[in-house]
């Protein structure tokens, strides 16, 4: 990474933003206003098909019958799915989401782990070649985790624009992370930026003005190039975060506002994420394995 000054977050008073559009609006008319969106299907969503006892991180390995299970849920209310491995089963995701007449941009993991990142690599190309991905993102917040340099990154991403030249192709970080290392929009067909009011412990009532913010930020840094909402959401239980806090009433609240106005300014947008998972709350916390539209058994719960 260079040694420039880094943006960690966006300098904006957020007090002085709108206020959510929704405060006033019934529980029951958010879950009406949640069904009419997915019935109409949303552009997007993050999908990852693991269920309790299952950790990515232990290596465990995802059968083709599971992936078609928890695809069978989220497919009627979606047009996109997002995957972010191509590895221990994953790799089956994109086939499967082809085969259900679903977009795919399928995500290649990158990590600290050079063997497990050529696998990624080796495997991304693949289904690209075969006609399964419809976009890629190589690594997702790996700067933000500082797992490989910068340079090493961009091989990777140039790595495959040189096997597959006619895929488009990016990276998938914070927002503010274009803004540090501009060479990330110059090798990138398209801009994948995560905006997360929630994990800058934004107050609710200024959440959905502040992931403006975020799109516009990174939206002027990327000038003609597409920037598309990777990640975005809010989580249904857990502890306060600063002022950020889960509930299911926020979480509802949020992916209407989102979905209302991505469809007003023709913005894409992928919602996080497809299921609960619990594994994440090893290392995120208690709200970290609530993100879903769907719990962990797949039971919808708006």
């Amino acid at each position: 990474m260079s040694s420039k000054v880094k943006t960690n977050y966006l300098l904006v008073d957020r007090k002085k933003l709108g206020l959510s559009s929704t405060d006033k609006e019934s529980i029951e008319g958010l879950k009406l206003k949640i069904k009419h969106l997915l019935n109409e299907k949303i552009y997007g969503i993050s999908f990852s098909p693991y269920i309790d006892n299952q950790n990515p991180g232990q290596f465990d390995w995802i059968s083709p019958e599971q992936i078609e299970n928890r695809l069978s849920i989220v497919k009627p209310y979606v047009q996109w799915i997002r995957t972010f491995s191509c590895t221990l089963g994953n790799e089956a995701i994109a086939p499967i989401a082809k085969k259900n007449e679903l977009k795919t941009l399928v995500g290649a993991w990158i990590g600290e782990n050079i063997e497990m990142n050529e696998a990624e690599l080796d495997n991304v190309i693949r289904l690209a070649k075969e006609g399964n991905a419809d976009m890629v993102a190589i690594g997702n917040e790996v700067m933000l985790r500082e797992d490989i340099s910068l340079e090493l990154l961009i091989s990777y991403i140039k790595q495959f624009k040189e096997a597959v030249p006619n895929v488009p192709v990016g990276y998938a970080d914070a927002y503010y992370t274009f803004v540090n290392e501009p060479e990330l929009l110059d090798v990138c067909d398209v801009v994948f930026a995560n905006c997360y009011p929630f994990w800058e412990r934004c107050n609710y009532n200024y959440a959905i003005s502040y992931m403006k913010e975020m799109y516009a930020f990174v939206k002027k840094a990327a000038k003609d190039k597409e920037v598309i909402i990777s990640e975005t959401g809010w989580p249904t239980k857990g502890d306060s975060y600063g002022e950020a806090l889960p509930s299911f009433e926020n979480a509802a609240r949020y992916f209407v506002e989102t979905y209302e106005w991505a469809n007003s300014n023709n913005i894409n947008v992928f919602y996080f994420s497809s299921f609960d998972e619990s594994w994440k709350s090893d290392e995120e916390g208690e709200y970290g394995a609530y993100w879903g539209l769907w719990d962990n058994k797949g039971v919808y719960k708006f």
